[in-house]
């Protein structure tokens, strides 16, 4: 995609993108990753024995932490990727998608869907209805629940998930028919778009169907190790990318460096990605040849990620100086370099050796928070930020507002994790020390003090962005162009 095309792409006629869809889909995200983020901080005060709802069952943290994982995962991440895709690929196909009245049901249906896994977490006891049913149970041993299912990051109420698959299988349909539609070759964006359709439903039904009604046991366990990890390799690892793809070449103005080795980059994600997710489970009954294959796999994938890494160092060669001026580029490339971090330390943790030492502890907290807000959030935010002038019509109210919230986010996440990782480390060797359980535990509260003031970071960033999009909002329209769209050339106030 070179330049000119990335400025057509810009200038396409605007019937093709329902702008009103997109913003509605961001709006969404924000509300349900701000109710994820005060689950998580509910979290962190358990941690530290500051829990100011201590004693209410429904608003326990066993159950909102399920919300938080749930939230970000399905209602956070998902929304902003279904918002942006209404952009993009219309803008990369040049034709709008298959039904507008159809993605208008997506978004409403898909609000539900979260919105009941919420209400399933937090309210949903175990039940048998009729005769029949508790029949059915006992002979093919289901375990039918309005609560949450025992499998990590699919913890959504059985009832959920024949809907979600449905839900994901109408999007895939939505956004193929313009991919089909469209003449010539596919920019690379659309290879990782198109992956992520197929990909998402096939994982999603893995870890939330076959755990818990085909198989049990260790090859249950095995099953959900690969749907964790795919879950972020398969679903949101391919439509951040894409969007990686999609929105530097436009923001630089220039083309991306190397099309061949973006799609090295693509290839080897799907080949290597897929058989990662057992390392969840090292040292279990799971066969060795598996664990070990594991490994290797997620060694091999780090050299993927190089290559595209490398990519896009070569694109913004020469013009790194945008990235001080230009919030959204600043946004994608931070997000870049913590994916480089949380993949070079993910080669480590996953060896033999380094698991004998963090193997449960506190390292693994802090690199997921890593991938999933220090990466594909802080990816989502970019994308955010360079597309509300434009589904507004308005730019934004305060650079000054736009600042604090990059910086206390970059900031707090880097801080989280960096505090984690410690504190995994400290926890190994307390626990290898075979000293009581509660040292461990008591030697943990600084960690998990210092856990609880980077995530209130994270959230007071978040909360800077929520006041600079509301300010915006109520300012006037202005005739749209790149100018005054753009945050980074004429801020309306700082």
């Amino acid at each position: 995609m070179n330049a000119e095309s990335s400025r057509v792409a810009v200038e396409s006629p605007g019937d093709l993108v329902d702008r009103r869809l997109v913003a509605w889909f961001y709006l969404a995200a924000c509300l349900f990753l701000l109710v994820s983020m005060l689950g998580g901080i509910l979290m962190a005060l358990q941690l530290v024995r500051w829990n100011p709802l201590k004693g209410i069952e429904f608003l326990s943290p066993g159950r909102w932490r399920m919300v938080h994982t749930n939230a970000v995962a399905y209602g956070f991440l998902a929304n902003a990727f279904l918002g942006t895709l209404h952009w993009a690929v219309p803008r990369l196909t040049m034709k709008p998608v298959a039904s507008r009245a159809l993605s208008y049901f997506i978004f409403f249906a898909w609000q539900l869907v979260v919105l009941a896994t919420a209400g399933g977490l937090i309210f949903g006891p175990s039940f048998q209805a009729q005769p029949w049913l508790e029949e059915l149970t006992a002979q093919t041993q289901l375990s039918l629940s309005l609560g949450a299912q025992g499998v990590e990051w699919g913890e959504t109420p059985f009832w959920i998930d024949p809907v979600a698959l449905v839900g994901l299988l109408l999007v895939a349909i939505n956004f193929m028919v313009p991919v089909a539609r469209s003449k010539g070759p596919m920019y690379v964006s659309l290879w990782y778009f198109v992956a992520a359709y197929i990909w998402t439903i096939l994982t999603y039904g893995m870890g939330n169907l076959m755990p818990e009604y085909a198989v049990a046991g260790t090859n249950a366990g095995a099953i959900t190790g690969l749907f964790i990890h795919d879950l972020v390799g398969l679903f949101v690892t391919p439509m951040g990318w894409g969007l990686m793809y999609y929105f530097v070449p436009i923001i630089l103005q220039r083309p991306i460096w190397s099309h061949g080795l973006s799609l090295v980059g693509f290839w080897g994600l799907a080949f290597f990605y897929p058989l990662q997710g057992i390392h969840h489970f090292l040292y279990t009954p799971i066969p060795m040849f598996l664990q070990y294959g594991a490994v290797i796999s997620t060694i091999a994938v780090e050299l993927v990620v190089a290559t595209v890494i490398i990519n896009f160092v070569g694109t913004i060669w020469g013009d790194g100086e945008k990235i001080k001026s230009n919030l959204p580029l600043r946004w994608f490339y931070c997000g870049m370099l913590y994916y480089f971090i949380t993949c070079f330390q993910c080669a480590f943790q996953v060896t033999l050796t380094f698991q004998k030492l963090i193997h449960f502890t506190d390292w693994v907290v802090g690199h997921a928070h890593l991938v999933m807000f220090g990466v594909f959030s802080m990816w989502i935010f970019g994308a955010m930020t360079y597309l509300f002038p434009r589904l507004l019509r308005r730019p934004w109210y305060s650079r000054q507002l736009a600042e604090w919230h990059f910086w206390l986010s970059a900031v707090g996440v880097f801080v989280m994790w960096l505090d984690l990782t410690f504190a995994g480390v400290f926890q190994g060797f307390w626990w290898s020390s075979l000293q009581p359980w509660m040292d461990s535990v008591n030697g943990a509260v600084p960690f998990w003090i210092t856990r609880l003031f980077a995530g209130l970071a994270m959230a007071g960033g978040f909360g800077c962005f929520l006041v600079n999009l509301y300010k915006t909002w109520r300012m006037p329209p202005v005739s749209e162009s790149e100018e005054t769209m753009d945050l980074m050339l004429e801020p309306a106030t700082v």
